[in-house]
């Protein structure tokens, strides 16, 4: 590539990248999923709109399967453990005994009321099983929910994807490698548990590390977060684990961990979220050839309606029967199942891999993806309302956080009072430190203590000091002079300057 192909493809992502977030702006005004803007886009840059040309399917699952992963990494930084804690028993069986369940009613209805060969449907059924992470993340956290029943929905699309693209593959090889249930269903398991178990270990690893390491920049720890979260994604992938699944379990033990920054991190991660969204949807656009679309409404109306209507509400009831939960969230459970980037992705695998009709499955799945949404995803608030789950008045959280001192613009210092100093018995408002220097903790005999005006200082004492680059020499220079001559050091004449470097005599030639 020369500079000018790279100075013009950096200028046509730019401009693609600056629609796609007015776009956005717009699909929030007017109430609809960021992503139907997103693949118009990139509808309208293909080759049927401004010309642009994009048809490598295998290019289009690589990146599309990455840009997932950013995705999952995101979702789990900003999800919090406890809003999932208690709904990871009734997300699990949503994610693989709902998905299967899913899978066959769909397909018996796409078999028998489109045509479709057991494969093609099996394939198709599998395809859209399962709900889309970046589409519940956008939707689900606008509305005043009970925490529970949206960290149920977020876990479930968080924990689906890995089971469903598990099926995906086997669906589309099982003419060329037939595979018996069991070894089915020991890939499942094996995919799940050592995704899983990477996942965790990569996070409570970067957790350890960021706790302990202190960088010498701000960004570099949003930089490190999100670094620690596609290892994850990679390392399971590498030996064929759910990648999908490490990247959103790595991402949740980070963003519950105690680390600095961690505000700065999570709109960093928010912003990689969003470029990999935008990145992907657009991509997906391109994919799409918009003259092939008219064939394929009634089959996606068809196969969407048995999702929507049948497959999704059966297979919650049953997945749901063991647990307590009132049938006015299942019904709302059963309507959230939104679908996004993850079916569109998941129309890749049969493409490359060359199975007879793979083309007309990516624009069924298309056309499902943009008129459900349309559908489900405005009507949510509605629905929410009318089963009475909304919380009337619901406030939102108090967010606590670390606040970094380069934020506040100002400095911790830390003085420890060595034995004869005449800081010793000193109280704290005797220290006259210039304004707004504060004493915020000390640290007397192995425990701390949060001082008032009144507290004396003793030596052995740790001090901790916030105070401001301003006043951070006047500070110093007043905790030095009364160290010297106690607290009339001023009347003294003591000014606490800095004690003179001792210069060597230079030795005579």
């Amino acid at each position: 590539m020369t500079l000018s192909e790279m100075y013009l493809a950096l200028l046509v992502g730019g401009a693609v990248l600056l629609v796609s977030i007015v776009a956005a702006h717009t699909a929030h005004r007017i109430g609809l999923p960021s992503l139907l803007l997103f693949l118009a886009v990139g509808v309208v840059a293909g080759e049927d709109g401004a010309g642009l040309e994009f048809d490598n399917a295998q290019l289009a699952q690589a990146l599309g399967t990455a840009a997932l992963g950013l995705i999952l990494v995101e979702g789990g930084l900003s999800t919090r453990w406890e809003d999932v804690r208690r709904q990871l028993a009734p997300a699990g069986v949503l994610a693989t005994v709902g998905v299967g369940l899913s899978v066959v009613v769909t397909a018996a209805g796409a078999h028998w009321l489109l045509g479709m060969d057991w494969q093609l449907a099996l394939l198709l059924a599998a395809i859209v099983s399962s709900t889309d992470a970046a589409a519940v993340f956008a939707v689900l956290r606008a509305l005043p929910l009970p925490q529970k029943l949206t960290g149920l929905v977020e876990s479930e699309s968080g924990f689906n994807d890995a089971p469903t693209i598990i099926l995906v593959l086997v669906f589309s090889t099982m003419e060329t490698d037939p595979s018996s249930p069991w070894l089915l269903g020991l890939n499942l398991l094996y995919q799940l548990a050592v995704g899983g178990l990477l996942g965790v270990l990569t996070g409570r690893l970067g957790a350890a590390a960021l706790r302990h390491i202190a960088l010498p920049a701000t960004g570099l720890y949003p930089l490190a977060t999100v670094g620690f979260g596609v290892i994850a994604f990679a390392a399971a992938g590498a030996v064929n684990a759910s990648g999908i699944i490490a990247a959103y379990l790595s991402g949740l033990v980070l963003g519950n961990a105690q680390l600095p920054h961690r505000a700065a991190t999570r709109s960093f991660a928010e912003g990689v979220g969003w470029l990999a969204q935008i990145g992907l949807f657009v991509m997906l656009g391109l994919l799409v050839d918009p003259s092939e679309l008219p064939s394929a409404i009634v089959p996606a109306l068809v196969v969407g309606s048995v999702l929507l209507f049948v497959a999704r509400p059966v297979s919650v009831a049953l997945c749901l029967l063991p647990f307590p939960i009132p049938w006015r969230e299942q019904t709302f459970i059963s309507w959230a199942g939104l679908r996004g980037a993850v079916p569109i992705v998941l129309t890749t695998f049969p493409i490359v891999a060359g199975i007879d009709g793979a083309r007309d499955v990516l624009n069924i799945v298309f056309l499902l993806v943009i008129l459900f949404t349309l559908i489900q995803g405005p009507t949510l608030p509605t629905v929410a309302r009318h089963l009475r789950l909304v919380r009337a008045g619901a406030l939102r959280e108090i967010q606590v956080e670390t606040a970094p001192l380069d934020v506040l613009d100002a400095d911790l210092l830390t003085v420890a009072i060595p034995e004869g100093s005449r800081l010793h018995g000193v109280a704290v408002f005797e220290l006259r430190l210039p304004p707004p220097t504060v004493i915020t903790l000390i640290v007397r005999d192995g425990t701390s203590l949060v001082p008032d005006r009144e507290t004396v200082l003793r030596a052995g004492d740790e001090l901790l000091l916030i105070t401001t680059p301003d006043t951070r020499d006047a500070a110093e220079r007043r905790l030095r002079a009364i160290g010297r001559r106690g607290k009339l050091a001023r009347w003294l004449g003591e000014d606490g300057a800095p004690e003179p470097e001792a210069v060597t005599p230079a030795r005579p030639d």
